[in-house]
């Protein structure tokens, strides 16, 4: 393999997503609503990477498949929230929501992806 091509690593590329999350989480203005999307949003996302790694750990096909449904269902869940946060919030945040969200969807993408490819 040439060392110059970079080794694609999924679970850094999860870790980069979540940590964009945060830090736009930080970025919002402080009230009640966003508040609680603020705790979902971080609740379910943080989800995704927790499960990643379960999922690496699994015991069986089986365990793996279901547990990659998590990270699948995480993902859309996050997705819900980032759309809400884009609705709900000023127009200076729907440039970096936007990018983010581009990102989760290709996680779903791919998390879609692994489970087909598991069940042959």
């Amino acid at each position: 393999m040439n060392d110059n091509v970079k080794k694609f690593d999924l679970k850094e590329r999860i870790l980069k997503f979540v940590v964009s999350i945060i830090n736009l989480t930080r970025k919002l203005p402080k009230d009640s609503t966003n508040n609680v999307m603020v705790s979902q949003i971080i609740r379910c996302a943080t989800s995704i990477g927790a499960n990643y790694e379960e999922a690496d750990g699994s015991r069986s096909k089986k365990e793996f498949i279901a547990t990659m449904g998590i990270v699948k269902k995480e993902a859309k869940e996050t997705k819900y929230w980032l759309r809400i946060m884009r609705i709900s919030n000023s127009n200076a945040f729907y440039q970096a929501i936007d990018k983010i969200g581009l990102e989760n969807e290709e996680l779903i993408k791919i998390f879609a992806k692994i489970i087909i490819n598991s069940l042959t």
